[in-house]
């Protein structure tokens, strides 16, 4: 009773009906690159899931995600800010502060049914929320599934989280698959019937049976996640309610392998985007214009009529005027999409991060590492059994092997087998530009080298290109608040929040002498040292 009081109430104060207003659902997988799903034209993948939403709306060819890490994103896509605009929010397992608009909670505010089952926001700490910013959570369901994948009944959980409606409620549900996000069961994927000889090899990635392998498992994830979407799909139709529902199915950053996730290049930023709305979007769209998922955030708050609180902060642009539109190649308006990381895992001296912002055109990627003098995949060698006296001074500790301290990749066999095979001509070089110091600028022509592989920020005949998109990412920055241009000075806050995870310990670099003044003292580092108990 009370329940049904409170919804009439909601109805009262915005004026609108809720059989007005579409449902949403939204499908996020974990570490999916573009182009991996059928619809794309990739071999030897098959999301059917994917690809029903991409005929029944729109598929997106460029999408992009703001941030290359999971929880900087999805903090990005809940409140629909550039990862410089949210705090501590914006990067990797720190906090999610409360005072932060999202707009699941803005929906719930309005009169959406909202939840969400397997990965919401995270991983973190988003103390003072009643729940994961995401949603409440729907995850009693359970199945039985292979080695390294989620037990998670995805679908099932949709289910439950939809019987618990009230009357004719919108909803607004959140599907984050912990697909295909490592580890990975050995061989499933070519035990399952894809072929690692077809599958799609980037060119960053060396040609071995072990990488294909692994990117064969990759794909299976994938697909693990597309079922889930596919049997959420079929109960939408089952009961009615699929015409009425957008569908948004995207993933948070590229996928786990080297050079790809936590990177700005084009497999860590590049994001496979399907929508649909089958009462108001027209069938079999294909979107070839620049977009920002943190464009979809804005367009969620247009569809379900909700006016956002601090408007003039979304940083994203509604695709409302577009996506009813009945022709192809429908353009968006944007001249560039935009995106960046800090602290990824600890893999360096302090846990610091490695903070990078990036500029996307249509044929073009230009990127600007702050810290260059930094290792951009994790310092090679780490402290095993580190511990620390009271005035944090190294006291007992040994040196792991070399290249044991790459945590802004995750490990798989993939990393293990560059690693194993660097001295071979042709891996090296691929090896190197996975790990090796990166200079301040990068740029690169995604037309010609998506692999992003050639760096032309040093050519002579692209110096007046490299001005003008340097000059464009720091005009945006700028105007969108990022402390790394606005106040370089004030920039080492990014390194003093906190980091609710392992920490890993590594030797002092020769660059830190000098440059002490730059990291402030950590009071959450100082708070996590294995100290000497002696």
């Amino acid at each position: 009773m009370k329940a049904i009081l409170a919804f009439a109430i909601t109805i009262a104060l915005y004026g609108f009906s809720y059989a007005e207003r579409p449902n949403i659902l939204i499908a996020i997988s974990d570490d999916q690159s573009h182009p991996y799903a059928s619809a794309y034209g990739t071999p030897e993948i098959q999301t059917p899931g994917f690809d029903r939403v991409a005929k029944q709306g729109i598929l997106f060819h460029s999408a992009f995600t703001p941030a290359p890490g999971c929880s900087p994103m999805r903090a990005a896509f809940l409140t629909g800010r550039e990862i410089w605009q949210i705090g501590a929010a914006g990067t990797h397992a720190s906090d999610f502060p409360r005072e932060l608009p999202v707009f699941t909670e803005q929906l719930e505010q309005s009169g959406y049914h909202v939840g969400m089952t397997g990965k919401g926001w995270g991983p973190g700490r988003a103390t003072d929320w009643p729940h994961n910013p995401a949603g409440k959570s729907y995850s009693k369901a359970k199945v039985k599934s292979p080695a390294g994948i989620s037990s998670n009944d995805y679908a099932t959980n949709f289910e439950q989280f939809l019987e618990a409606r009230v009357n004719d409620q919108p909803f607004c549900f959140w599907f984050g698959g912990h697909e295909p996000h490592r580890t990975y069961q050995r061989g499933i994927g070519k035990n399952e019937g894809i072929d690692p000889q077809n599958v799609h090899l980037p060119k960053f990635l060396p040609d071995s049976t072990e990488v294909r392998s692994d990117i064969a498992d990759f794909i299976f994830e994938v697909q693990w996640f597309d079922s889930h979407l596919n049997r959420m799909l079929d109960h939408l139709e089952s009961i009615g309610e699929a015409e009425n529902t957008i569908v948004i199915v995207t993933s948070d950053n590229g996928m786990p392998f080297p050079r790809a996730k936590a990177n700005l290049y084009e497999y860590g930023i590049h994001m496979p985007l399907a929508m649909s709305w089958p009462a108001s979007w027209p069938a079999g769209q294909n979107h070839d214009g620049l977009v920002s998922l943190i464009d979809v955030t804005r367009t969620i708050f247009d569809v379900a009529e909700i006016q956002p609180r601090e408007a003039e902060k979304l940083s994203g642009r509604s695709l409302m005027s577009t996506l009813s539109q009945t022709h192809n190649e429908i353009p968006t308006g944007r001249a560039a999409v935009y995106s960046g990381r800090e602290r990824h895992s600890s893999s360096r001296f302090h846990s610091l991060g490695y903070p990078s912002r990036c500029i996307r055109t249509k044929d073009h990627l230009y990127i600007r590492n702050f810290t260059p003098e930094r290792w951009p995949a994790g310092t090679p060698q780490k402290y095993s059994g580190a511990k620390f006296n009271q005035d944090n001074q190294l006291i007992a500790g040994q040196l792991g092997p070399m290249h044991g301290g790459y945590h802004d990749i995750d490990d798989g066999p993939t990393l293990q087998w560059m690693i194993a095979n660097q001295n071979r001509p042709q891996v090296r070089e691929l090896f190197l530009a996975a790990v090796a110091i990166r200079p301040a600028e990068e740029l690169y022509n995604i037309s010609s080298d998506p692999a992003c592989l050639q760096n032309l920020a040093l050519q002579p005949n692209h110096q007046e290109l490299r001005e003008q998109l340097s000059k464009q990412l720091e005009e945006y920055l700028t105007k969108t608040g990022d402390l790394r241009v606005t106040a370089p000075e004030q920039a080492h806050l990014w390194e003093m929040y906190p980091r609710h995870s392992s920490l890993r310990w590594f030797q002092e670099p020769e660059w830190w002498t000098e440059n002490t003044k730059r990291v402030p003292t950590q009071p959450w580092l100082e708070a996590k040292r294995p100290r000497d108990q002696q």
